[in-house]
């Protein structure tokens, strides 16, 4: 069965995922939204430079709620809950990397009642929130007993981010230490990630105190670094780590961190990628521990990331791969513990004829 599925906002991941879904044997890409006056009415292709595509994309958002869809791949900047609401109740399934992750305790009676009206499915997904943080915990945790800790940790160049003004304005790189301090980042990324907290916590069976742990830290520049958002100048933050933990009777059992770094070096002591370089960790104490490095989806250089950054090609792909799950579920928020095992599929060259 082939499903249909409209790809909605073509920034970094949707440029992506628009590639994977005209691989993917078994969907079919109808529809483009975008959000610019410069990108409407262009065909698809043209906008990714790859050769006509035959779709029109078009910022017409009830046009495409109109149409013969299954799912809608909804990767804006940020979401909107309405607009993914009246996306579920005009029938269309909805893959995202933008939150749901694990809805838990919170109030989704809005979502579930389109859900319902439209018969539709949404599935929250992606890499760090939405893969590394709880999918692949909860992987490796089956080979151990007795877990007391599990973390979950990044480690970054965020000179491959193309996104200066996120970069500059939002993550407040560049800033004075005092201003830095006050980034939004720490309830931004908090929400996401603390999901997948409580989804790890939900099926190890962690009774959790109350309230989570978060802390903010920076380093300065101790000499000018270069950086897409302009040279940091000494005395200005250059790296910042970000730290969510829950603890079970003041004792930290889950641990999730971002280091983001302006490059590898010229900040204060104590501050590297260490000699794993780029990468992101799994670790899982228990009997017995496990620890897994995953690296590949960090750019060979900032140069490369900044034309193509394999993290946001990992982050579309694993929403695209959950696509014919999505479709195939019932209704309602589905998670990785509601949905079967998630896979990539082939190569086309190497791939079974479906049609024969």
């Amino acid at each position: 069965m082939t499903y249909k599925v409209i790809q909605w906002a073509t920034g970094g991941v949707g440029r992506a995922a628009i590639q994977y879904i005209s691989a993917h044997p078994e969907l079919e890409l109808v529809g483009c939204w975008v959000s610019s006056e410069v990108k409407d009415g262009r065909d698809v292709g043209d906008i990714l430079g790859t050769g006509v595509m035959g779709i029109t994309a078009t910022r017409d958002v009830d046009a495409l709620l109109a149409m013969d869809a299954d799912c809608v791949m909804y990767s804006p900047v940020m979401a909107d809950r309405a607009l993914v609401c009246r996306m579920l109740a005009s029938g269309k399934n909805v893959v995202t990397p933008l939150g749901w992750f694990y809805p838990g305790s919170r109030d989704v009676s809005d979502l579930e009642a389109a859900c319902r009206e439209g018969n539709s499915t949404l599935h929250g997904t992606g890499i760090h929130p939405g893969g590394i943080t709880e999918r692949f915990p909860l992987m490796v945790s089956a080979l151990s007993a007795s877990i007391t800790h599990v973390r979950a940790e990044e480690f970054s160049d965020i000179r491959t981010y193309d996104a200066p003004d996120v970069v500059g304005e939002i993550m407040l790189f560049g800033k004075a230490p005092e201003e830095a301090a006050a980034s939004p980042m720490v309830d931004f990324l908090g929400d996401g990630f603390g999901q997948s907290m409580e989804m790890v916590a939900a099926e190890l069976g962690f009774a959790l105190d109350s309230e989570p742990l978060a802390l903010h830290e920076v380093a300065v520049a101790t000499q000018p670094v270069d950086s897409p958002i302009g040279i940091i100048e000494p005395g200005r933050v250059a790296a910042q780590r970000f730290t969510w933990q829950r603890t079970v009777n003041g004792e930290p059992v889950i641990t999730v961190r971002v280091n983001w770094f302006m490059g590898e070096g010229h900040f204060d002591t104590g501050w590297s990628f260490g000699p794993g370089g780029e990468r992101f960790e799994v670790e899982v104490q228990g009997d017995p521990s496990s620890h897994v490095t995953f690296h590949g989806w960090h750019p060979e250089s900032v140069a490369a990331g900044l034309e193509r950054n394999p993290g946001i090609v990992a982050t579309a792909n694993h929403g695209v791969s959950a696509i014919p799950y999505v479709c195939q579920a019932l209704p309602g928020i589905k998670t990785y513990l509601d949905l079967p095992l998630i896979a990539g599929r082939a190569a086309p060259h190497l791939a079974l004829d479906l049609n024969n």
